[in-house]
């Protein structure tokens, strides 16, 4: 039995967004050097600021500024920063109540360690060099034992608004395929396909997933199946994917279900060597496999006649 396998995976976006009146001048705010919440209808100044009150549900639009001086509520230290976050050495995450709000900031806190950090520590914002509109405008908050900032007296009201944002949504995390899926990999590179027989229903799934989905049994028993297959179903892609080489393909292409011999459970590939608008159910096909490749490039046309569909039509 091989060595499971196991990989550094990463899932990434750019996240857009539209802003509503209350979020866009508070960005906006920021941008500016200024923190602005929104008041309640029973007076209380919420930091940082929502649409709706959360209490009662009522719309707010009520903007007000508060100082960029506050007090922290609760704390936690992070030792080992990972990529991404606001500094790169440690650093406390905290909760700061600004002065003239009544609820608490999320952000983080540049202190020389856990020992110089406890609930009610004075602070202040220290300002990002560069600010864009976004909640990073407030690069940390520092230690501050003067007094009370005081508001500006900004009235919310912003000329040149941030109407939108983009954030970089990612996820880094290692994947490992399982006992069953790595053997069904490593039977790939040497351009076989192999499942796993239910030992109590008997079916052949591929790719294997080390349990019966209907019986719930574990599966060892592997099984070869194909290389030739059936097109169970299919679509037509229309769209280009976009920053994904491995998908670089001219549109329209074809996209199906394809049950290989011998298997009870359809997987899906790209169909090729034929016009898009020529593939149907049945169609018999075969894989392709390019110089290198680890699993099929394409299926093709095998040529011969087209499956009868009481023969797929369990797969479908």
């Amino acid at each position: 039995m091989p060595e499971v396998l196991k990989a550094p995976l990463v899932v990434e976006f750019p996240f857009t967004r539209s802003l509503g009146p209350v979020q866009s001048a508070f960005l906006s705010g920021l941008r500016d050097r200024v923190v602005l919440g929104v008041r309640t209808t029973d007076g209380r100044t919420l930091v940082p600021p929502v649409e709706y009150d959360p209490v009662t549900a009522e719309e707010l639009r009520d903007l007000v500024e508060v100082a960029p001086t506050g007090t922290v509520t609760t704390w936690a230290w992070n030792h080992e920063p990972r990529r991404g976050q606001p500094l790169a050495s440690p650093f406390a995450w905290v909760l700061v109540r600004l002065d003239g709000a009544d609820t608490a900031l999320l952000h983080v806190l540049d202190a020389p360690g856990p020992d110089t950090v406890h609930t009610g520590l004075r602070v202040r914002v220290r300002w990002a060099q560069e600010r864009v509109g976004a909640i990073t405008d407030i690069a940390c908050f520092e230690p501050y034992d003067g007094d009370p900032a005081e508001p500006t007296g900004h009235s919310g009201e912003f000329e040149d608004a941030v109407t939108g944002i983009v954030a970089a949504a990612r996820l880094d995390y290692t994947y490992s395929p399982g006992r069953a899926q790595t053997a069904y990999i490593t039977a790939l590179s040497d351009r076989r396909t192999v499942g796993e027989r239910c030992p109590s229903c008997r079916k052949v799934y591929v790719p294997p997933r080390g349990a019966c989905p209907t019986c719930g049994v574990p599966t060892a028993e592997q099984v070869e199946v194909g290389p030739r297959g059936t097109v169970t179903t299919f679509c037509i892609v229309n769209i280009k994917a976009a920053h994904t080489a491995n998908l670089d393909i001219e549109v329209p292409y074809v996209y199906g279900h394809i049950a290989l011999d011998g298997a009870d459970l359809a997987l899906h590939g790209r169909i090729g060597g034929i016009p898009y608008d020529q593939v149907r159910m049945g169609l018999r096909v075969e894989p392709v496999w390019t110089e290198g490749a680890r699993y099929p490039d394409h299926y093709r046309p095998t040529g011969e006649p087209d499956a009868d569909y009481d023969t797929y039509k369990e797969l479908l």
